[in-house]
């Protein structure tokens, strides 16, 4: 087992803190690391994309799982495999496609851990059919505090308290999930140009049921009665049959591509007001006001800035904070008031995504319940963004909404209870499976969790 001391982040870039990381290669190793973790306690961490601070200890330990990557076994009759917590999802789709089956869910990196995957929760554009990942896990083995090695089933306390805990249980090992069969790797996609938010809200309450996949992304510079403005992508497995002939010849194979990467460093200004505004300017106007039926290829459809690396760069040095609510159907006016201040104050989006959520999904501290979701990117030097976000999280709680853990590097403490009703119960469980405090984290500091 590797030890080394590092700085780390979140994939935002922001609040770098150091920490004793420790890479192990067998359970074993995994074990013995939690119970000589010392005061500071110690945390999970996979692949990084966290864009917050949920995967850093400060002083304390780090436990880097990516050796922990076995595909351990595949039943391709039933569509289920089980596979250490290490094993990302782009590896499990190179092995997983030509067997014909898909992940169930995926968020818009595929370089994210089945770990990660679990403990973050994660929700892709397919919420709303799907629900989020941890709806597909049929048992987890978890490492807790005192060392040892639990079977962990839905419909348990602590399966709910570990799905989207952030890894504050304990150290997720393995998982057997189920996969979702598909015949082809290629999407068929239906593109539209909505006029502003409105039109997207109705367009999306209408057809959303007839689309597997489906998300918007949306103008957040645009004002007055283009007001979110946004370009809709919706989309589904293309079966083999319909397939033109140039690709049924390998109507499995997975080819993501890739591209240079992102520059080291972005000029300050080069991503301000102006240019964003062009950007976004031409994104809309060169986007299809109507296309049904493109084809494209899985990796272009789902995980296009995969294709970038490191495009987390494109911000500069000062990095981004990533922010992410939702609130619940009903609410379409807290949701407008919100994406009008957005507006009103020219915050430089390039990535900007609004998703119609499905049914909630067990875990106490999930972030996906029925309603509307809005992400978007902004630079972290943006003068007065750290108020602005604090007055938005004033008003996504007031609307009974609540911020994506998984994302955020600065929610205020007094604001959890508010957005997430089930925090008590996660807390009493974490107090009786891990009273010493094994699992910590900058984000449960931070938290109070």
């Amino acid at each position: 087992m590797s030890v080394d001391t590092v700085s780390l982040t979140g994939w935002g870039g922001t609040a770098p803190t150091t920490a004793l990381r420790f890479r192990p290669r067998t359970y074993e190793e995994a074990a013995a690391t939690v119970r000589g973790c010392g005061p500071r306690g110690s945390i999970a961490r996979g692949l990084g994309r966290a864009h917050g601070d949920a995967a850093q200890n400060a002083g304390g330990s780090v436990l880097d799982m990516t050796a922990l990557n076995r595909i351990r076994t595949i039943d391709a009759g039933s569509g289920l495999v089980v596979c250490d917590a290490g094993v990302s999802l782009h590896r499990l789709m190179e092995v997983l496609l030509p067997l014909g089956w898909f992940v169930p869910v995926t968020p818009t990196t595929r370089y994210v851990t089945v770990g990660g995957a679990i403990g973050a929760d994660i929700h892709g554009h397919n919420h709303h059919f799907s629900g989020s990942f941890s709806r597909h896990v049929q048992e987890l083995e978890l490492l807790t505090a005192d060392g040892g090695i639990r079977t962990v089933r839905p419909g348990t306390g602590l399966f709910d308290a570990t799905a989207g805990g952030l890894g504050l249980t304990g150290v997720i090992l393995s998982a057997t999930l189920r996969l979702h069969r598909v015949t082809s790797s290629w999407m068929s996609v239906d593109t539209e140009r909505t006029v502003d938010l409105d039109d997207l809200l109705a367009r999306l309450s209408a057809g959303d049921h007839r689309y597997r996949y489906s998300a918007a992304w949306i103008d957040l510079l645009a004002r007055g009665r283009a007001t979110g403005r946004s370009v809709l992508t919706r989309g589904d497995h293309l079966p083999q049959y319909a397939l033109p002939a140039r690709a049924r010849r390998t109507p499995l194979a997975f080819r993501p591509g890739q591209r240079p990467a992102a520059p080291a460093l972005v000029p300050q200004g080069l991503l301000g007001r102006a240019s964003v505004a062009l950007f976004n300017e031409l994104r809309y106007r060169t986007a299809p006001t109507y296309r049904i039926g493109e084809l494209q290829r899985l990796s272009a459809f789902f995980h296009p800035l995969d294709g970038l690396p490191y495009w987390n760069r494109v911000h500069g040095r000062g990095g981004f904070v990533r922010y992410q609510f939702v609130v619940g159907h009903g609410q379409e006016e807290a949701l407008s008031r919100i994406v009008r201040r957005i507006s009103h104050r020219r915050c430089p989006s390039l990535l900007a995504v609004l998703k119609r959520l499905g049914g909630g999904d067990p875990g106490w501290l999930s972030f996906p319940m029925p309603g509307w979701t809005l992400a978007l990117d902004l630079p972290a030097a943006l003068p007065g963004l750290a108020g602005f976000l604090d007055s938005l999280d004033e008003e996504v709680a007031g609307a009974g909404g609540r911020v994506c853990l998984a994302k955020d590097s600065r929610l205020r403490p007094e604001m959890m209870a508010a957005m997430y009703p089930r925090l008590a119960e996660f807390r009493s469980l974490r107090a009786e499976l891990d009273p010493s405090g094994a699992f910590r984290s900058d984000l449960s500091r931070r938290l109070s969790l």
